[in-house]
């Protein structure tokens, strides 16, 4: 995959900031982007669900067990904030399993109120001003997560023993996967397998500089071998793992061809397809 060489203009742009600290525990960070020229955009799945405004209208683009493709026009702009995987239900206020992955208006969910914070935002003009519009519309949710679950996701990113799991945070095994299954939209195995995903994620920036290897990669994380690792990262990502640290070896030598700041994580949006 070439990095594209584009004018300034039309480069893509995609920035995350961290959220509000009364908004902690329920959303993992804000974020905006600038699509730069149309294609599909590769979403990874992590267990998360974005609130996105594109402009026109204002989604939730959830997904968890396979990547996602969502077709962005030329110079489309997004401003969006990433709920905690584990808060989406009780932000949202609807079973994850009941959303489709993909996008679903927000106004299917809550009606007049997102409405009218689609009113807002057309009026507000830039992104740090929508991002506070769309962190308004979370806070006046109140909101508040079993945190049970979000012990029990955090757990899941380590260990793939549901049973440990479930003992550590207090629950039975079968109570564990139902309350998994109603806030994330996975139980414990099928999260365990996304929240590791993720972790190697955060693993291709050492890669693409050479620091560490695939195979110690996989076995750092507990994957059984290289091969092993392979077939997951096929599976929720549509790539190898050398197609992706490839990328990251690109986006290293050339990041202004991209025009994307990573800050202290791997994007949700795979730098290959922004």
């Amino acid at each position: 995959m070439g990095i594209p060489l584009r004018p300034v203009a039309a480069r893509s742009v995609y920035r995350e900031v961290a959220p509000p600290p009364a908004l902690a525990d329920v959303l993992a960070c804000g974020w905006h982007g600038h699509t730069g020229w149309a294609r599909p955009l590769r979403v990874l799945p992590d267990g998360c669900a974005d609130l996105v405004w594109d402009g026109d209208a204002l989604t939730v683009v959830v997904t968890v067990g396979a990547p996602l493709w969502l077709w962005v026009p030329a110079s489309s702009s997004r401003v969006g904030v990433r709920l905690r995987c584990g808060a989406a239900a009780a932000v949202l206020g609807t079973p994850m399993p009941e959303l489709p992955a993909g996008e679903v208006r927000l106004s299917d969910l809550w009606g007049a109120d997102a409405r009218r914070a689609e009113e807002v935002l057309a009026a507000t003009a830039d992104p740090d001003g929508r991002r506070g519009v769309l962190e308004r519309l979370v806070a006046r949710r109140s909101a508040a997560p079993d945190r049970r679950v979000l012990a029990a996701v955090h757990a899941l990113g380590v260990t793939a023993r549901g049973a440990e799991v479930a003992e550590a945070v207090g629950v039975s095994e079968r109570a564990l996967r139902r309350h998994l299954v109603h806030a994330v939209g996975a139980g414990p195995r099928q999260l365990h397998r996304v929240r590791r995903f993720q972790r190697f994620l955060r693993q291709l920036d050492p890669l693409a500089a050479r620091r560490t290897s695939l195979a110690g990669v996989a076995a750092d994380l507990g994957y059984a071998d290289q091969s092993h690792l392979g077939r997951e990262c096929r599976r929720l990502s549509g790539s190898s793992p050398a197609a992706l640290v490839r990328v990251a070896e690109k986006f290293q030598t050339a990041p202004a061809a991209w025009g994307h700041d990573r800050g202290h994580d791997l994007p949700r949006h795979h730098p290959g397809a922004l």
